[in-house]
């Protein structure tokens, strides 16, 4: 049995992570919008008794690299020599772009097997391709796939069989201006003869590559600085090619070359889809309507979510506490402390999380990801890149934002589509302002509980969404405030430019729907939630049991806290719970209600009424909930955000940054809040 490494790249869009998904079975997600893959995937399969494993690189346009997802790949693809063959992954609607990568990757090996992805939206487009001619024009082989639909993927695998050992000496090349073409060769002859792709690299150092001089020091111990005659070289090609933009030209060429296999490989018989996009695209993308839009798609989703998910949380969460007496009844075998810890203490914490978080979930997930799925997301970036621009930051910030609403600790790690270091950590040190899924199905509660009261008309759920809204719109605003201010006092500099593809619309796929938004986020974020949970619960329960002078440990800190927790609208215990809260925001709540009750353990509610009681109870008013939603909203991420951000920035600064700066802004808006609230009562 032997074992392969294949190297998967192409374009972001192109349905690399979709095929990657069906060879392997692994299940990393995918999405319609760009930058889904920020660092190299791997996973294996086995086919007539040989293993291959597959990188999934990040997706690139080109090997021409600036951000750090396209050195990724650049480097794979030039300095291991392991990877056996490279897939070029296209797209069968836009094939020309796609070309320009696969230009590229044929400069630097001719193991090369291109596959043209999403070809059953080519069909339904009328753009024919003729894959037999594209093949002979490449001199390698070329098969065509719709991996959403599982067509192709054998035939993948027996190309992928038959080509991994072929040695192709016959493939394609790029051919530049005789003056370009005349220095290259220059270069070439003094670079060492155990490198590679000679041709390619010289060309990259001719036009001034300094990354390239880093990686090929990283990985083949290559210097070229200790190279006088190589240096010398360079130096002499750079005087005699300074009147010419040699990134210009290469660029130029590439795309005339492209265009030129387009136009006798492809025809398209009609244009009535593209026009119909480009009709529609021009109602969502507009000055006028785009922004209205994505408010109004955003409302729809949240009132949804607030109306879906009432009755199933009461009747999941009946159905948990249920279970409470029959679990007692098992545990008998245990002491009674160890009974209580296990069932007060780790199985309510962890029965109101699934009954509070899980039907909100199973609505908004599903939601959010078709809005995804069908290419929405990188048109709502688009619409909102002007704003950006204004304060010195990057559009694609906004796709980082999107992720952040799923996990923050995902959007941070996103923030690797951002090029420039100051914009991306602009990105990331706001990316915490997004509420995440643990804080979502919390903001629902409260909104429903303080804003809903007990009745469930149209009305009531109208307004309730209106506010999230509204919550959102705050989120977004704060994010523009702070990253102007910290682009004129901290993070300094001009922005830069992008160019962001809109990917074709597509129909809603409810499989995929289904799957992605249950695999990936739902049971994925809950199995998060409940294994903090349950030690938290536990740590937490028996905190709350020692006393001192009859008052609980957790008692005494929050009496402590209630002071100041008071000037921003709150209480002690839920400032406390909030720090305590620190592993993940899902367990903010129940550290509250458990506080707050007296058996010192968390008890069961029948509705969200009997929760909203248990509030008021404690002294809990509109102002309280609106302070807590605030807060909840900007506070300092979950931990396993800030060891991402120190991961990424490979800075306890930057990690301090995004620790204190939302914390700040949370309290702030907390205390103008309530300063205004006892103000209008004095005078009212």
């Amino acid at each position: 049995m032997k074992k392969y490494k294949i190297a998967l790249a192409g374009n972001p869009n192109v349905g690399k992570s979709t095929i990657f998904n069906a060879l392997t079975k692994k299940h990393q997600h995918t999405g319609n919008w760009t930058g889904k893959t920020v660092e190299n995937a791997s996973g294996e399969y086995k086919y007539h008794n040989n293993i291959y494993e597959i990188y999934d690189l990040p997706g690139t346009y080109s090997l021409i690299a600036h951000s750090k997802e396209e050195l990724l790949a650049r480097d794979l693809l030039c300095f291991n020599k392991e990877i056996d063959l490279t897939i070029v992954v296209c797209n069968a609607v836009n094939l020309e772009r796609s070309l320009n990568l696969v230009l590229q990757i044929l400069e630097i090996t001719s193991n090369v097997l291109v596959v043209v992805n999403l070809i059953d939206e080519a069909r339904k487009k009328q753009i024919n391709i003729d894959l037999n001619k594209l093949s002979k024009i490449l001199k390698v082989p070329v098969i065509s796939s719709s991996a959403t639909n599982n067509e192709g993927i054998d035939t993948i695998k027996e190309k992928i069989e038959y080509y991994v050992e072929f040695k192709n000496k016959e493939f394609y090349k790029l051919q530049y201006d005789n003056k370009l073409e005349k220095e290259i060769s220059k270069i070439t002859k003094y670079l060492d003869n155990s490198l590679e792709n000679k041709k390619w690299l010289s060309l990259r150092l001719i036009s001034g590559d300094k990354a390239l001089i880093t990686s090929l020091k990283k990985h083949t111990n290559y210097d070229i600085t200790t190279n006088k005659k190589l240096v010398a070289a360079l130096k002499q090609s750079t005087k005699n090619l300074k009147n010419i933009d040699i990134e210009l030209l290469v660029v130029s060429n590439i795309l005339k070359e492209c265009h030129n296999i387009y136009i006798n490989t492809v025809t398209n018989t009609t244009n009535k889809y593209i026009e119909r996009e480009q009709k529609i695209d021009k109602i969502i993308t507009s000055k006028k309507f785009g922004i209205p839009i994505m408010l109004i798609m955003l409302f729809f989703i949240f009132w949804l979510t607030i109306v879906g998910s009432n009755y199933p949380s009461e009747v999941l969460s009946n159905f948990l506490f249920s279970l409470e007496d029959p679990l007692y009844d098992l545990c008998q075998i245990f002491p009674d402390y160890i009974r209580d810890l296990l069932i007060n203490g780790v199985y309510k914490t962890t029965a109101w999380v699934i009954g509070v978080m899980l039907p909100p979930m199973l609505i908004f997930f599903p939601l959010f990801t078709i809005a995804e799925d069908i290419g929405l997301l990188p048109r709502i970036a688009f619409n909102m890149d002007g704003m950006f621009n204004k304060c010195h930051a990057c559009g694609k910030q906004c796709l980082t934002m999107c992720m952040g609403i799923g996990c923050n600790a995902v959007g941070v790690t996103g923030t690797r589509i951002i090029d420039e270091k100051r914009e991306r950590l602009l990105a990331i040190i706001t990316n915490s302002f997004m509420p995440c899924n643990g804080r979502y199905p919390v903001i629902i509660a409260i909104i429903s509980m303080f804003f809903i009261g007990t009745t469930r008309g149209i009305i009531s759920s109208l307004l309730s969404s209106l506010i999230l809204v509204l919550v959102i719109i705050l989120s977004i605003l704060m994010t523009f405030i702070t990253c102007n201010i910290l682009s004129k006092k901290i993070l300094k500099g001009k922005k830069s430019s992008f160019v962001l593809e809109l990917p074709d619309y597509r129909k809603i796929r409810i499989g995929k729907i289904i799957v992605t938004s249950l695999l990936d986020r739902t049971i994925f974020v809950l199995g998060r939630a409940i294994m903090v949970a349950m030690p938290a619960g536990l740590i937490i329960y028996i905190i709350t049991n020692i006393t001192y002078n009859d008052t609980s440990i957790l008692n005494i800190i929050s009496n402590f806290l209630d002071p100041i927790a008071t000037l921003i609208g709150l209480d002690g215990v839920i400032l406390l719970a909030f720090f305590l809260g620190l592993p993940a925001n899902e367990i903010v709540l129940p550290i509250i209600l458990m506080t707050y009750l007296g058996t010192n353990s968390l008890t069961d509610y029948d509705t969200l009424t009997n929760l909203k009681t248990i509030l008021i109870d404690n002294g809990w008013t509109t102002l309280t909930a609106i302070c807590f939603i605030i807060f909840n909203l900007f506070h300092f991420p979950c931990g396993t955000t800030l060891l991402t951000i120190k991961k990424e920035t490979n800075s306890w600064y930057y990690t301090f940054l995004s620790f204190i700066i939302p914390l700040f802004i949370g309290i702030t808006l907390c205390f103008i809040i309530t300063t205004i609230s006892k103000i209008f009562i004095l005078l009212f």
